[in-house]
């Protein structure tokens, strides 16, 4: 049930992890999607009802927690030749600029901002819908978001490949990402 009731100015909300979904997508040997998600998911939205501008997202992502269903891909994708986890052990997201509405489920706005992954930071732009706000049944209130952007990994130094006997990379440098977010008012 969604909630119609006064906000005040401004308010926190918290991630949770257990309802929040960071995912990627990328090609494989350029004819297949491979999908793989993070489930080391954190951060903090603050919503200023009054001016959506002034809102602001920071978040938090484990690379270590990645997955894609396949234990040597993802130790893989975990090594120095893609996200280098122990070097870096944070891929983190802060906004910079919320541009439009979301008042009601199914307002859509941009939210740009700075993705850092091993170490280099790039501003992305995150298109981004409004799911909606509603009560649980614990009392508390909360708040969901879907958002989707695409990155060239060798913005972010992500450059390993290996070229294909019949032309064409093993690995896809466009990365799609998919975040359905679900954060609790603290």
């Amino acid at each position: 049930m969604t909630t119609n009731a006064p906000h005040p100015v401004q308010t926190q909300w918290k991630l949770d992890p257990a309802h929040t979904l960071v995912e990627f997508t990328a090609r494989h040997m350029m004819i297949t999607n491979v999908r793989g998600h993070f489930t080391g998911v954190e951060g903090t939205i603050t919503i200023d009802h009054d001016h959506p501008a002034e809102s602001s997202v920071e978040a938090r992502i484990d690379p270590a927690s990645l997955t894609t269903g396949v234990v040597d891909r993802d130790n893989h994708l975990r090594s120095a030749d893609f996200l280098h986890t122990e070097q870096y052990p944070d891929i983190t997201f802060r906004s910079t600029e919320i541009s439009g509405n979301y008042r009601q489920a199914g307002d859509s706005f941009t939210v740009k901002g700075d993705l850092t992954i091993g170490g280099t930071t790039r501003p992305v732009t995150l298109d981004v819908e409004f799911e909606g706000e509603a009560k649980d049944p614990w009392g508390g209130t909360r708040v969901s978001f879907s958002a989707d952007t695409k990155i060239d990994r060798r913005d972010f130094g992500l450059t390993w490949n290996k070229a294909l006997e019949a032309g064409g990379v093993l690995v896809g440098n466009d990365i799609r990402i998919h975040i359905e977010a679900q954060a609790v008012a603290v």
